[in-house]
Order: C-alpha cells, then sequence, then structure tokens
C-alpha cells in the first residue's frame, strides 16, 4: 500500500482518536499531520503483519503524551497510570446522550478510556488494542466491558 493512501485512509480515524485523548481540533489537527511525518520516516520499521492503524494511533498517543509533558500537564508517573458497544454505540446516535457520554468518558482512569475510544471511535479490533498496550486481546476486551459497565452505571445516576 502506497503512503498516500494510508494518509488518505487513515488520517480522519487519527484525528478522532487525538480528540477522544482530549486534544483540542488545532492540537489534534497538527499532532495528526506529526504522526504521518514520524510513521513516514520509520516506515522501514513498521512490521507489516500489524494493523497500521493501532501503529498510526501508538504514534499518535506517544506525540499527544509528548506534547502534555511538555506543557508540565502530564507526568510519567500519571501516564503510565493512565489507562475506555456496540448498544453504547446507538445512545451516541444521540446528540445529547453523546456528550454526557463523552464527559464521562474523560472522566474515567486510564486505560479505560484509552481502550474504549480505541474499540468505539477508532473501531479498533481488540487484538490490535491488546497490541497498542502489549497485551492480549482478552485483556483488551475485559478493559472495554469495564469501562463501558462504568459509563453505563453513571449514566443511569
Amino acid at each position: 500500500m502506497e503512503f498516500e493512501a494510508v494518509y488518505e485512509a487513515y488520517f480522519r480515524d487519527v484525528y478522532r482518536y487525538l480528540r477522544a485523548l482530549g486534544a483540542d481540533p488545532s492540537l489534534a489537527e497538527e499532532l495528526t499531520q506529526q504522526t504521518f511525518f514520524r510513521a513516514l520516516e520509520a516506515l522501514d520499521r513498521y512490521d507489516a503483519r500489524k494493523d497500521i492503524r493501532a501503529w498510526l494511533f501508538t504514534i499518535a498517543r506517544n506525540g499527544y503524551y509528548s506534547v502534555l509533558r511538555r506543557q508540565g500537564r502530564l507526568t510519567e508517573a500519571e501516564e503510565a497510570a493512565q489507562d475506555p458497544a456496540p448498544p453504547l454505540g446507538e445512545a451516541l446516535a444521540d446528540r445529547e446522550t453523546a456528550m454526557k457520554v463523552h464527559r464521562l468518558l474523560h472522566q474515567l482512569p486510564e486505560p479505560y478510556k484509552e481502550v474504549f475510544s480505541l474499540r468505539v471511535l477508532g473501531e479498533l479490533p481488540f487484538g490490535a488494542i491488546g497490541q497498542l498496550f502489549s497485551k492480549s486481546a482478552g485483556w483488551a476486551r475485559t478493559t472495554f466491558y469495564r469501562a463501558k459497565v462504568r459509563i453505563q452505571e453513571q449514566m443511569e445516576e
């Protein structure tokens, strides 16, 4: 696959992922562009057997956390400690409900927030999410389920 095709296919996904992490629109756009620039530079190190979207999300996440650290908004210890379904996806169709879910999502601790975002917003399979965290697909599935339960419990309150 040509890199230009990768850029066109995944630019929006990377941008949405960065927005879900909490980046404002202008920062998300800048980081998305940086993500593809870094990916192009590191293309020789990409393992084609793995999901390219997961690889791009990893680059994007690292870039976002670097910005937060430079701004003094995130320490490496906080980053390490931080760790976000289809039925919930139906609720997201209602704008008011979607805003409430997004507010609740941003209150979740990591890795729940990120796993949930990768699954719902990034539409990644559990195997790819597990790879991002150097964990199993089962870990990703369990973490997603726990995040979903937390959000649903908060929605009921």
